[in-house]
């Protein structure tokens, strides 16, 4: 059939011709793999996008909305490729966020509230592991400069990533008794990577014949997915001859790559996060036999003090991390102090001063800052118990 022969023996555009060309076995199985991929994309596309309109959200006012974000976790297996730094990478732009709001963010709100507090340096900046990975002449960036060349290989790749970061500090080179060939000091340790077929993944290869078939497809559902579809990668899968469709593909501004696409996904992830409120839950493995009833100490330490939640723990047992304003204390407290302001009393933070006093609270268990009560952990909920009672 035409959708067999578009596997293995696609057709390729040289000038003005079209010429086939015979694909091996692992070419063929990148191509089918490419398309699996794809044709997952694009359903979970499909799906997302029908539930919204379902929802119909332009019918509302404003833009809020509750979002979760589920990722896989940190990947640290005996030998990792292109898609393990991927993940690591993306977990690393999370882990940064983590630290700047539990850590940043939060000292930050103290010091614009007038509370009295020495700034705390953790040390957790992660900025130069996603450099390593994300900027120009980093690794990524490197492996799509590589993908241009017509004979370069996964070992040449290999060499400049080598050349340009032997120094860098969160790079390892290559020791010659192991089987990976570079290393990077992720925020969870050292994870130890192999670039085999690091160029093959990054081209993706999903080629035009295929692509073309499924918008042509008798299905409307199928020609419904793939109607906007975007080539990644190049309509050729021999690396040595992949200035045969170079020129035609960048013109038609068809060539890109996979880590292109998914730095400019998770760039639009990240601004998204950083413009929410966002609340982290973290999930710990217990031991690494998925044994019930089974936990293993050092283990759920390690990733305790790898996430950040060790110290998340220390800032929150040092600092205030609740805090509630003026307006809203006495609205939702007032009830356990009755008399301790005047019906006309309009100041909100003479009030809440005047609650606090009411209520004989410790001075060590919060602050008033200049908009907002702030109080140590556990102040707060002791505060709605005493209301459940009341009520």
């Amino acid at each position: 059939t035409d959708f067999v022969r578009s596997f293995l023996k696609p057709k390729l555009n040289v000038g003005r011709d079209f010429v086939t060309k015979a694909q091996t076995k692992a070419q063929v199985d990148f191509a089918v793999e490419a398309l699996s991929k794809a044709i997952y994309e694009r359903m979970f596309k499909w799906i997302v996008t029908r539930i919204n309109k379902s929802l119909d959200r332009s019918k509302r006012q404003g833009s809020s909305f509750i979002g979760i974000l589920d990722i896989a976790g940190f990947e640290i297996f005996q030998l990792n490729s292109f898609e393990q730094l991927c993940i690591n990478y993306t977990n690393e732009k999370l882990q940064q966020l983590f630290n700047h709001t539990m850590f940043v963010l939060e000292q930050e709100e103290y010091r614009r509230e007038n509370i009295d507090w020495a700034f705390i340096d953790f040390g957790l900046d992660l900025q130069p592991t996603i450099d390593l990975i994300e900027k120009q002449m980093g690794i990524l960036s490197l492996l799509d400069e590589e993908c241009w060349f017509p004979k370069a290989t996964d070992r040449t790749y290999l060499e400049k990533i080598i050349n340009t970061h032997g120094q860098h500090p969160k790079f390892g080179k290559p020791n010659y008794k192991a089987p990976s060939d570079f290393s990077i000091i992720h925020y969870a340790g050292k994870v130890d990577y192999s670039t085999d077929q690091w160029l093959m993944k990054n081209m993706d290869p999903l080629n035009d014949n295929v692509v073309a078939l499924l918008q042509a497809s008798n299905d409307q559902f199928t020609r419904e997915i793939w109607k906007d579809a975007e080539i990644v990668g190049l309509a050729v899968t021999d690396q040595n001859d992949a200035t045969l469709n170079l020129k035609s593909t960048i013109k038609k501004g068809m060539f890109r790559t996979v880590s292109q696409l998914y730095k400019e996904q998770l760039t639009k992830l990240m601004f998204t996060l950083r413009n929410t409120n966002p609340s982290f839950v973290r999930c710990i493995i217990p031991n690494h036999e998925k044994k019930a009833g089974t936990i293993h100490s050092p283990l759920v330490l390690d990733q305790l003090r790898c996430n950040g939640v060790l110290e998340g723990i220390r800032i929150c047992r040092s600092g205030f991390p609740n805090r509630i304003l003026f307006q809203e204390f006495r609205q939702r407290y007032e009830i356990l102090c009755p008399n301790a302001i005047p019906r006309e009393f309009m100041d909100g933070k003479a009030a809440a001063k005047r609650m606090i006093q009411e209520l004989e609270l410790d001075e060590n268990l919060y602050r008033i800052g200049l908009t907002k009560v702030f109080f140590r952990s556990g102040v707060l909920g002791h505060l709605e118990e005493e209301r459940d009672l009341k009520l």
